[in-house]
């Protein structure tokens, strides 16, 4: 139990955390005491178990049930109380580097790609979900499936950076960037460093895409260098649907699939910081996924594109 005990009691210690005015508590017993099984309160513990239990597993509830000996009925209960307050943290465990640790994460992805000084790699993520009862047409994705497109940031080491879980399947993965806080707070505040991504995103000076066509040997070896840096992130999304085989195929209400998300990418960098082995989970990073064949929205403003370029041109020029 030293880990749960870890999960609900320990709340900020030894993780990152960025600046807030308000910030939420951390997780107490509180929140998940008496839920009852007939005339037994199920302990904080054994909701966590129980929880966990649907997490790793991509079943249905009744399956949950009899292995854990509760009712269909209380899994779900339990379930969403545990989303629920996992969720609440994720500002506690999902934080974007800091100034005092920008040189460490750069240091690691140019020993991971030898792409310099990348801070973060992007990408969105499908999590396939059961038809919503409310404007479905807008959750079918491009390959016919309901899903939510949930936008990931992660470092060298796996660990999620920033998260947007919120958007149907259907919508770009530019849109989302461009909707998101990150996009807000990067483009008033530039960072000190640059976002890899794939050209389903835009070319800024804080945000680097390959080149469409390598003309010469040095775009040629920016291109391998962004490729290997980049593919942390697609890793990152394989590691994470292994290790939470439930977001495979969620069979929930449209918000609960976003709650148990968030409580899965939580749970997530709980187990990165705390080096939990991934010897049953660790395969080869997956293949680069195809950018959207629908290529970027067009509303990102010219000058920003065309520095994005310049800046892109110095980093092949300086260093490949």
């Amino acid at each position: 139990m030293a880990g749960i005990d870890h999960i609900f009691h320990a709340g900020r210690r030894g993780y990152r955390q960025r600046v807030h005015t308000e910030r939420p508590k951390p997780l107490q017993q509180s929140q998940l005491q008496c839920r009852t099984l007939r005339s037994h309160a199920l302990t904080v513990e054994e909701q966590v178990l129980i929880a966990l239990r649907f997490y790793a597993c991509e079943t249905f509830y009744e399956v949950i049930a009899d292995s854990m000996g509760v009712h269909r009925t209380t899994v779900g209960e339990v379930v969403t109380a545990v989303s629920d307050a996992l969720a609440r943290l994720l500002d506690h465990f999902v934080t974007f580097p800091t100034d005092g640790q920008i040189a460490k994460v750069k240091q690691n992805f140019f020993f991971l790609g030898d792409m310099p000084n990348t801070i973060g790699v992007i990408n969105c993520t499908h999590v396939h979900i059961q038809a919503p009862r409310q404007r479905e047409w807008e959750y079918v994705n491009r390959k016919g499936r309901h899903s939510i497109n949930v936008q990931l940031v992660g470092d060298a080491d796996l660990a999620i950076t920033n998260c947007v879980v919120r958007w149907p399947g259907s919508v770009h993965d530019a849109r989302i960037f461009r909707e998101s806080r990150l996009f807000t707070e990067f483009q008033t505040n530039r960072p000190d460093g640059v976002i890899l991504a794939d050209s389903a995103y835009p070319l800024l000076p804080w945000v680097m895409t390959p080149f469409p066509t390598a003309n010469t040997p040095s775009q040629m070896r920016n291109n391998n260098a962004h490729g290997r840096t980049r593919c942390a992130i697609e890793r990152l999304n394989g590691v994470l649907k292994r290790r939470f085989a439930c977001l495979n195929y969620l069979r929930v209400e449209l918000q609960g699939a976003c709650q148990i998300t968030l409580a899965c990418i939580v749970l997530h960098n709980i187990a990165v910081h705390r080096r939990v082995p991934l010897s049953d989970i660790d395969d080869p990073p997956e293949p680069l996924a195809p950018a959207d064949d629908l290529g970027p929205p067009m509303d990102f403003p010219l000058n920003e594109r065309l520095s994005g370029g310049a800046r892109r041109d110095a980093i092949v020029c300086n260093y490949f």
